[in-house]
C-alpha cells in the first residue's frame, strides 16, 4: 500500500492506494499532519512507501516524520517521470504540474490530453499521444481574482465566490461576479477550443478544488475529477519503485 501526501498552498491532501485504487483520501489543513498520519497508520498498517509533493512549505520535521515511518520519495524535477518532460525550464516547473501529466500518461495512454487543475491558480498542462510533455500555461483562480480586484484597487470590495444571473452587473458586487465568475469560464472554455483546433482528439481533464463548480458551467465536453493529482503522484511513486 501506498500514502499519497499533496501539500497545496492551503490544504494538504493525503490519499491511501493499493494498487492504483484509492482506498481513503482526507483534506486538512498542515497543523493537523501528525496526527492524521498516526491515525493513518494505525488505521492501514500494510503502507510501506509514501511519496511527499509540496508546493508550499511541508516542514522539515513532517518530513522526517514521514521518512521515518516509510520509505518515502520526496517529489521534486529530478525524480524520474513515466513521459518525456520538454519543458524548457524543469527546474522551475510545479511539481504538482508533474504529477498531473503522471496520471494523464497512466489513465489516457497514446492519447493527447489537456489538464486543467482550477485552484489558487488555474494550471494548463499538455501531453501528446507519444507522452511527450511540452508545458502549457498559468493563470489566477477564481478566489485569487476575487482577492486582486479587491487589494490592487481603493473601492472594490472583497467578495465570495457567487455565481452571476446574467453577464450584465447592475451594480459593483454583481459586476465584479460576472467578471470574475464568466470570466475563468470564457478563458477555460477558448483555450480548450484553441487546443481543439489543433488536436482535434483532444482528451481534456478538469481537476482541483474548483472543478465542480465549474465543469457544470462549461460548454466543452470534458472529464471532471477529484483525486486526479493524488492519482499521479501514486502513479509517479509506482513507475519509480518498479525501476
Amino acid at each position: 500500500m501506498n500514502l499519497v501526501i499533496d501539500v497545496g498552498n492551503t490544504f494538504t491532501k493525503l490519499g491511501v492506494f493499493e494498487g492504483s485504487e484509492i482506498v481513503y483520501k482526507k483534506i486538512i489543513k498542515q497543523e493537523n499532519f501528525r496526527d492524521t498520519i498516526q491515525k493513518i497508520r494505525e488505521e492501514y498498517p500494510d503502507i510501506k512507501n509514501a511519496i511527499i509533493s509540496s508546493v508550499s512549505n511541508l516542514q522539515d520535521s513532517y518530513i522526517k516524520y514521514i521518512q521515518l515511518s516509510f520509505d518515502t520519495l520526496v517529489l521534486d524535477h529530478l525524480v524520474k517521470m513515466p513521459f518525456k518532460n520538454l519543458y524548457d525550464t524543469p527546474s522551475t516547473l510545479g511539481i504538482d504540474r508533474l504529477a498531473l501529466v503522471a496520471a494523464a500518461v497512466d489513465q489516457f495512454s497514446g492519447k493527447d490530453v489537456l489538464i486543467i487543475d482550477a485552484g489558487t491558480c488555474v494550471t494548463y498542462d499538455f501531453k501528446n499521444k507519444k507522452e511527450e510533455y511540452f508545458g502549457g500555461a498559468i493563470s489566477p483562480g477564481i478566489r485569487l481574482r476575487y482577492s486582486s480586484l479587491h487589494s490592487f484597487t481603493a473601492r472594490l470590495p472583497l467578495l465570495q465566490l457567487t455565481v452571476p444571473k446574467n453577464h450584465i452587473g447592475k451594480s459593483t458586487e454583481e459586476a465584479i461576479h460576472s467578471g470574475v465568475v464568466f470570466g475563468i469560464l470564457h478563458e477555460i472554455d477558448g483555450v480548450i477550443t484553441e487546443y481543439c483546433n489543433i488536436y482535434p482528439d483532444l482528451t481534456v481533464i478538469l481537476t482541483g478544488g474548483d472543478a465542480h463548480f465549474l465543469s457544470k458551467r462549461l460548454k466543452n465536453s470534458i472529464f471532471a475529477t477529484s483525486n486526479f493529482l493524488l492519482e499521479g503522484l501514486n502513479h509517479i511513486l509506482a513507475f519509480n519503485n518498479n525501476k
